[in-house]
């Protein structure tokens, strides 16, 4: 059985999509950013609470400090990159729950009145929302270099707050020269899927 994408939609979205690690100095504009979130906003969550929050670090004074925060191999991506991404869980996400799950809007104490139940919450559906958002960014025909070599510590207190857990740094752009590294090897479908 075939697909019902496009292959080329195949290729930009998974199979020729990379990790990029240089990129040139087209910019990246707001509304490249607002096509993306209006694309990825309907993935799914668990009860449709979206904890997934963005900031982008445009100036060159925020870009030199979140630079501090990224391990040595990563710094020079993030300071030569069009946009760098923060993508954060926020672990307080329960109070948009009346409005982003309206036919039960008692989920918000029911089931997240406690900060470590909405921190796990949080967490995997952010995670879930960053990997939405890295394909569109992808299918902007942009390149995405998410990375988690970083001082997380260090980030959250530069950039956000106690109620929000940051997740990965994407670097957002058009690839420059020698992008890619090598690609490396994928399990074998018998490897990873089991039916019992």
């Amino acid at each position: 059985m075939s697909l019902v994408l496009d292959p080329a939609a195949q290729d930009l979205l998974f199979r020729e999509a990379r990790t990029a690690n240089t990129f040139t100095d087209e910019p990246v504009t707001d509304e490249q950013v607002q096509a993306i979130y209006d694309l990825v906003k309907y993935g799914p969550t668990a009860f449709n609470q979206s904890p997934l929050r963005i900031t982008l670090v445009r100036s060159p004074e925020a870009r030199e400090r979140l630079v501090a925060h990224m391990a040595e191999g990563n710094q020079p991506k993030t300071a030569t990159a069009p946009l760098v991404a923060i993508l954060a869980a926020d672990n307080e996400f329960h109070e948009e729950l009346p409005h982003l799950f309206p036919h039960f809007p008692a989920a918000k104490d029911a089931f997240f009145s406690e900060r470590p139940v909405r921190e796990g919450a949080a967490t995997l559906n952010a995670a879930l929302q960053a990997a939405y958002f890295i394909v569109g960014v992808r299918a902007a025909g942009l390149a995405a270099g998410p990375m988690t070599g970083l001082d997380f510590e260090g980030v959250r207190k530069e950039f956000l707050d106690d109620d929000h857990t940051p997740l990965m740094v994407v670097n957002i752009g058009r690839p420059g020269p020698d992008a890619w590294f090598p690609r490396s090897p994928r399990l074998a479908y018998d490897q990873v899927v089991t039916t019992v």
